[in-house]
């Protein structure tokens, strides 16, 4: 996603991964339409963990904000527990949303 916000297009995306384009392109587009709730999230979860926490500035975009709000938290936890947190950026994510970046939040006509 980070490359993605920073301008590079699916297609380039999916060779670099060595990924379907559209799978790529369909990712990304879902992680557009949730970043306004992915953002919060990690904003919220930014205040929590760190101590004095220095709030991301608005990008521009959602889904950049999204990006920016995610590594404020990454960082932050990594600061928070230096030994025991070693997880990818990325990573963390999963583990933060249970794995459901593209599905979460939970939709009201979703059911698990």
């Amino acid at each position: 996603m980070e490359t993605a916000v920073l301008g590079m297009g699916h297609r380039s995306i999916a060779e670099v991964l060595g990924r379907a384009d559209a799978a790529v392109r369909g990712r990304i587009r879902r992680f557009k339409m949730r970043a306004e709730e992915v953002r919060r999230h990690f904003t919220v979860g930014l205040v929590a963990v760190a101590d004095d926490p220095v709030m991301p500035d608005p990008m521009g975009s959602l889904p950049t904000d999204a990006v920016v709000a995610v590594v404020a938290a990454h960082r932050a936890a990594m600061t928070g527990w230096p030994g025991m947190f070693m997880v990818s950026r990325w990573e963390f994510v999963g583990r933060v949303l249970g794995g459901r970046l593209l599905t979460w939040p939970p939709t009201a006509n979703c059911s698990t």
